[in-house]
């Protein structure tokens, strides 16, 4: 193939297709498409035909430099929209080895990712395998199909995208905030990590598969960025559910350089949750207005007069709002800009493409084992990532990511200091 392709770029001469002019009209009232479709065939023929001169000389002329001879020709197929279509594939043989010499053409034209790429993209909108031939084929003459074969395209293709989520290099990336979750998917836990870099860009970092959303979970799913370039000693904003395991897992790895920001909307959450409907509203209100405001120390002392509130209307409510109260501030802390606050401040990002993974794995009736699971969450995730915007005020994250770095250097001021007191003390 890279032969034909080097070839093809040096050669002047052009492929010409001849057309009879009744046919043309006959294909035209058919429709322009059949017109487009059939012309299309005749084009790649018309190549294989030209590499095969290149290769073997032209027809019908003698030649003692002459080192391969044709060799009749058979039916093959070339993969156009997804669909196998047949054409006549000439074949050439070398004289010198006397074997088949492969046309570089016919292997362009016939790449089987270029099939399995097109049923991954139509699946991913919404295609299912059921109804795959009645929609796609458009050639008459297409064949491959029917339900299993393209199934089996599929499963090829989704392994392809799982390896390349679970393999591809993070080195280069500047990621500056990492969103971390887990859901139940169909019966399995799944922990997926989402990186934002300093573009604004969100790309899946990883996921894993574990029984429950537990530390050692997460910790392996870190522990495989790490090895796959992502440097957890530089500081970073880690947006997290609230999960203690994750938490454990994050600090476990990137210690003093993790800036944990606990969701905010989870917050909200849990607290109304256990508050009767007719309070959750005015609770909810005076959550967000505390965390919309500008400085940390305002929003903490709205919060801690919400909790006194709260102590005597329902204890579970003040305890829940409590917890980890310092970790949903850490974006005031560091006085990240309101419109990429409401970007950072909560895993709805990440959430976000867990509705993307639902909607399209509803049309799956029976899911198996093996990596069933993780096929189809890894090609949901990267169709996700590509329709995914620029996160908005990301103008704003080389700000956050000066901050992080001053507030990280006083942290290790402060931990240098107190070794040194304990030093002193003993």
């Amino acid at each position: 193939m890279k032969q034909f392709q080097s070839w093809a770029s040096q050669s002047g001469e052009p492929i010409q297709l001849h057309f009879p002019t009744p046919d043309i009209v006959k294909l035209a009232e058919q429709g322009l498409g059949e017109l487009v479709r059939r012309l299309g065939k005749m084009f790649i023929e018309e190549v294989l035909e030209a590499e095969a001169g290149q290769i073997a000389g032209p027809r019908s002329k003698r030649s003692k430099k002459r080192g391969a001879y044709r060799w009749g020709s058979e039916q093959g197929y070339c993969v156009i929209d997804g669909q196998k279509v047949p054409i006549a594939r000439p074949r050439v043989r070398s004289k010198a080895h006397n074997r088949e010499i492969p046309l570089g053409s016919y292997e362009l034209f016939q790449r089987a990712s270029l099939l399995e790429e097109s049923v991954w993209h139509k699946i991913m909108h919404g295609l299912s395998t059921r109804t795959y031939k009645e929609v796609v084929q458009q050639f008459s003459d297409a064949y491959a199909l029917d339900k299993s074969t393209v199934s089996e395209h599929f499963i090829e293709a989704s392994r392809k995208k799982l390896e390349m989520v679970m393999t591809r290099s993070l080195a280069q990336l500047s990621i500056c905030t990492m969103m971390i979750d887990g859901t139940i998917f169909k019966g399995c836990n799944l922990v997926v990590a989402i990186g934002i870099d300093r573009f604004g860009h969100k790309i899946v970092l990883g996921l894993r598969q574990g029984a429950t959303e537990n530390a050692a979970v997460v910790g392996e799913l870190l522990e495989e960025l790490a090895e796959r370039g992502l440097d957890f000693t530089q500081p970073r904003l880690y947006v997290v559910d609230g999960g203690k395991a994750i938490r454990r897992a994050i600090l476990n790895h990137a210690g003093e350089a993790a800036f944990v920001q606990r969701c905010q909307v989870h917050k909200i959450r849990n607290v109304c949750d256990h508050l009767a409907e007719g309070q959750q509203h005015a609770v909810r209100y005076q959550l967000r207005c505390a965390y919309e405001m500008t400085e940390a120390a305002d929003a903490k002392r709205a919060l801690l007069k919400l909790h006194d509130d709260l102590v005597a209307a329902n204890p579970s409510a003040a305890a829940s709002l409590v917890e980890g109260l310092e970790e949903t501030l850490t974006v005031l802390e560091l006085r990240v800009s309101p419109k990429l606050r409401r970007s950072i401040a909560s895993t709805n990002g990440i959430e976000s493409s867990f509705s993307v993974t639902e909607r399209i794995c509803r049309q799956v009736k029976r899911w198996q084992g093996s990596d069933h699971r993780l096929r189809w969450v890894a090609s949901t995730l990267l169709f996700a990532e590509s329709r995914w915007n620029r996160l908005q005020g990301y103008n704003q994250i080389e700000a956050l990511v000066s901050a992080m770095k001053t507030a990280h250097a006083l942290r290790l001021q402060k931990q240098k200091a107190a070794l040194r007191r304990q030093l002193g003390a003993a």
